[in-house]
């Protein structure tokens, strides 16, 4: 298969089929990774990046400058054993999971999902399953609720006896969302699972959110999973926030857990943002917006809601206001 390198085929069983590429609190990437570790999966194919990702800008190591690799799209197998299913007539179904480090030039989006798609599919994977992260007003210190969205109203009721809350209207932006729109159109059915994070943790990992869409999962596939590693990095995650509410004087009354006030989280996002960075895959899309808003300042429009979707515009205003004194100079 063209743009594909296969290391071996394995005989599956009618798998599920997982996505995942970074994205807000890395919830999909740590959900897939942590999958594929704890089920000690095999891979057994790789996309080649070369026709969907470019280079941007070079990395310096010890005063050192080169390029960076580009990204890496693997997929991995695992082969359920028919003892832990449920049932004695249950039939066990194999798994497929498809892991990017970064998210593709979106231009190329389409045709990078459908290469992905067709090679799930000739290993005989139906249905697809997306992770993603669900900004919600709720506080750090609770359990995050799972959400989910589906291709279709069957499988939609069938998830619905779960117990997952229903996620009726809005949109899942990126790769994590995007790639389950594709599929569809391609024949495939899917759902996606969604784990609340805090408004104002946007750019930091959320292992609790990652853990809560991973224990969504475990029980419609009726597997086992060590969640030790996610919950003891949420923890740890857990205390810097308490340490930096503490020093900002904002934290919720002791004994109480609910939903900070605009005007704090405002504060904790900008002092947040100067503790962490952004996703590679997000400064990436950021870069690519604004070469495109060079040459055609009516995209600024999409860059200015990305930088605020992040709250980073203030770190790129002299570069954003720039675009439009250009503008100006070229009589546009």
């Amino acid at each position: 298969m063209e743009g594909i390198k296969i290391i071996r085929r394995p005989k599956l069983r009618d798998p599920y089929f997982i996505v995942a590429w970074p994205g807000m609190g890395e919830v999909a990437f740590k959900a897939a990774t942590h999958l594929v570790e704890k089920l000690k999966m095999e891979e057994f194919a790789r996309i080649l990046p070369e026709d969907f990702f470019y280079l941007t800008g070079s990395v310096i190591e010890g005063g050192i400058l080169g390029l960076p690799p580009l990204a890496e799209g693997k997929f991995y197998y695992w082969k359920k054993q028919r003892a832990t299913s449920k049932g004695a007539g249950a039939r066990p179904r194999d798994l497929i999971v498809f892991i990017s480090n970064a998210q593709p030039d979106l231009t190329r989006a389409q045709s990078y999902s459908e290469k992905i798609i067709d090679l799930a599919k000739s290993f005989g994977a139906k249905e697809v399953i997306g992770f993603a992260s669900m900004p919600s007003p709720i506080d750090h210190t609770q359990e995050p609720t799972t959400w989910f969205a589906a291709t279709s109203e069957g499988l939609k009721n069938s998830l619905k006896k779960h117990g997952f809350n229903l996620l009726s209207q809005g949109q899942i932006s990126g790769m994590n969302g995007l790639f389950l729109g594709i599929a569809k159109k391609k024949g495939m059915e899917g759902f996606c699972l969604l784990g609340e994070i805090p408004l104002y943790t946007i750019q930091i990992e959320n292992p609790k959110a990652a853990k809560a869409v991973l224990a969504a999962l475990t029980r419609i596939m009726d597997i086992r999973l060590d969640f030790s590693a996610l919950i003891e990095q949420a923890q740890g995650m857990e205390t810097e926030i308490n340490r930096l509410l503490d020093y900002l004087k904002l934290g919720p009354t002791q004994g109480t857990a609910g939903p900070i006030g605009e005007e704090e989280i405002e504060k904790i996002k900008k002092s947040l943002s100067q503790l962490t960075k952004l996703p590679f895959s997000v400064k990436e899309k950021i870069d690519k917006l604004f070469l495109q808003a060079e040459n055609n300042i009516a995209t600024a429009t999409e860059l200015k809601s990305e930088l605020d979707k992040w709250n980073v515009y203030k770190e790129y205003e002299d570069k954003f206001l720039d675009l439009f004194r250009k503008n100006k100079d070229k009589g546009n």
